[in-house]
């Protein structure tokens, strides 16, 4: 190729590619416009629907109505994210291959013979009139780059404006409320102010626990600061006593795999059929039931109060309510939420010491089983702009924090004794609403996240990653699953995978079916998935094959859980169905808890709990 082909020809590749950056710059600025005039979270017919279901509180088209709506929203939302970045790839790609045609196009130019005088004022108008395109064009690009950075982090602020300034705390050890057992007028306050026993305590049933024995504490490199107890008391709980129970949200170690048998598959809630007790919840929440020997646990909130209660698990008496207010560093007002995450959504966690509770302002609180304060911390005010839901767990001495906001994500450990800090992780994540897992790796326990964009293991002594995979995106509410070995984590919007932790890689993957809220379920080489819009999947957990689907019709934000040989499924219309867990649809049951719920069941026993939407419920023969 001569020479002036080769001027030619990056002539015209570089006004190929300034005309192509160009239109997309154009094409950002206009998104940026379109998105700026347009609140993604606020909608005046959203709120309209809102309000008249406060009216209408019994409508269910006027429930579904809005559910589609809200799902309509985040997907335009979410498809306009995807199209600020990736326009702003493909105009930093077009830039570049301007940038390399133009360096060709006049180094090509400067070997060509100087032009004669004739020509010189004619190539001088030129040259101007080409520095004003640049100049006009650069403007445009500059634009455009803005445009595409101040439109992602769109919601980063929809909390802060709300919040009050002194709602913003020390995540470390200062701020800690601990009230020492010696100290018996610190006990005293504590006892009138935020515990109000309705019945004389007898002695706990979870006394056959093993004795405690001291062990040294790792020295934790990963955390920010040097841990202030030196120290931590083991409490000898082992899985087995794990399994007997049901202490944190989806059973023992989060996986969702219940170990108890005899367990219920018909009733009716309305009629009373198989239902031993039900009791009334003081407070509204969008948590679980946990259980601990014959006492299980939820937690409420509204504007003014958060609280914690304690049940008999026997006869559903309410024992004791506990009251988490004076809690240093929390705000004077709760932070904006919305109604279906509200101030009380993550599940609490509980051993043979206390039961652990966070709310969405930001504090944590622990109470012994008798309902006497223990400790109390504010971790900072999430920046959450649906309020934070990432449920607890707890494991050798532990509470284990998943802290995503939009301020970053970190995973804290915190002394069940004390509330102190013991190690801190920050997280290469986004925000999200997921919960952590334990899972057993090559002999030791792990703590397993889900966030946007890695799927991320770490060691439960020390916080240190372990590993990660980066395969998630959006907004992450689904917790990952664990059997066999692997790791499954899905998100709608993204995709489902399965992973081998041990060497950080994705085994098979699929985008068909996605949940929303539900976690996924691995047990004994299946896998389930349900989504939002009521779809429940069976796969094979090897592979990936699909083996079944049931469209269920109804929202599901529950988890599904296996118990007995049986899938155990909640709607939010608060419908179980129950399943045999097989690689065939062999349905059981459907059975009607006479109102709404969206809550994931406890097993203890032979007998199930349920909280709805008013009620905590026992289901037994």
């Amino acid at each position: 190729m001569n020479t002036t082909d080769k001027l030619k020809l990056s002539q015209n590749i570089a006004v190929i590619a300034g005309i192509f950056c160009l239109a997309v710059a154009m094409l950002l600025l206009l998104n940026f416009w379109q998105v700026s005039k347009t609140d993604p979270i606020e909608s005046k017919a959203l709120e309209a629907l809102v309000q008249r279901l406060k009216q209408e509180p019994n409508n269910d088209e006027l429930k579904v109505e809005i559910r589609n709506f809200d799902l309509l929203a985040r997907k335009a939302y979410f498809n306009s994210q995807w199209q600020v970045k990736t326009g702003a790839y493909l105009l930093l790609f077009g830039a570049i291959i301007l940038a390399f045609a133009l360096r060709v196009y006049y180094s090509v130019k400067s070997k060509i013979e100087e032009p004669d005088a004739k020509l010189e004022n004619e190539i001088a108008s030129r040259i101007l009139a080409q520095k004003g395109i640049i100049i006009v064009g650069a403007t445009v690009l500059i634009l455009a780059v803005l445009a595409s950075f101040a439109t992602v982090n769109h919601l980063n602020y929809y909390n802060t404006e709300t919040q009050s300034a002194e709602a913003v705390s020390s995540p470390e050890t200062e701020g800690i409320e601990v009230i020492e057992v010696g100290e018996i007028s610190k006990t005293e306050v504590a006892e009138t102010s935020t515990v109000k026993n309705t019945e004389t305590e007898k002695s706990d049933s979870d006394e056959n626990v093993a004795e405690e024995t001291e062990i040294t504490e790792e020295k934790n490199t990963h955390a920010q600061k040097e841990p202030a107890a030196k120290t931590a008391v083991a409490t000898g709980i082992t899985l087995a006593d794990l399994q007997k129970n049901h202490n944190s949200l989806r059973g023992p170690l989060g996986q969702g795999v219940i170990a108890h048998k005899n367990i219920p598959t018909t009733w009716n809630g309305s009629a009373g059929t198989n239902v031993l007790w039900k009791s009334p919840i003081p407070k509204h929440g969008y948590n679980s039931p946990v259980i601990w020997g014959d006492k299980i646990f939820i937690a409420g909130a509204d504007n003014t109060t958060r609280e914690v209660y304690c049940y008999n698990r026997n006869d559903g008496k309410l024992l004791w309510t506990g009251v988490a207010d004076n809690v240093p560093g929390s705000p004077a007002s709760p932070p904006r939420v919305t109604e279906d995450t509200g101030l009380a959504a993550p599940t609490l966690t509980v051993d043979n010491k206390g039961v652990y509770a966070i709310f969405a302002t930001g504090d944590v609180i622990a109470f012994d089983l008798n309902g006497k304060r223990l400790w109390a911390r504010n971790l900072g005010v999430p920046d959450n702009h649906y309020g934070h839901s990432s449920s607890l767990i707890t494991w050798a001495n532990k509470v284990l924090v998943q802290y995503d906001t939009n301020r970053g994500g970190k995973i804290l450990a915190l002394n069940t004794s004390n509330g102190e800090t013991v190690w801190e992780t920050v997280r290469d994540s986004k925000i999200s609403w997921a919960s952590p897992i334990l899972a057993e790796i090559d002999g030791k326990y792990q703590v397993v996240l889900t966030a946007d964009p890695i799927v991320a293991g770490y060691d439960v002594e020390t916080g240190k990653e372990l590993w990660q995979v980066e395969c998630m995106m959006g907004e992450v509410g689904p917790s990952a699953a664990f059997s066999d070995g692997v790791v499954f984590a899905a998100n709608e919007y993204a995709r489902l995978v399965a992973i081998d932790p041990k060497n950080a890689s994705i085994i098979w993957e699929n985008d068909e079916y996605m949940p929303e809220a539900a976690s996924p379920l691995a047990h004994n080489g299946l896998l389930i998935i349900a989504t939002s819009y009521g779809v429940l999947v069976c796969y094979d957990a090897k592979t990936g094959e699909q083996f079944w689907e049931d469209d269920l019709g109804s929202t599901l934000y529950a988890s599904p859980v296996v118990a007995d040989g049986k899938l155990f499924m909640m709607d939010n219309d608060g419908v179980m169905r129950i399943y045999e867990f097989s690689k065939e649809l062999k349905k059981i049951s459907e059975n009607e808890l006479g109102e709404t719920a969206g809550t994931t069941p406890a097993f203890s026993n032979g007998r199930i709990y349920i909280r709805g939407e008013n009620n905590l419920y026992c289901i037994g023969k």
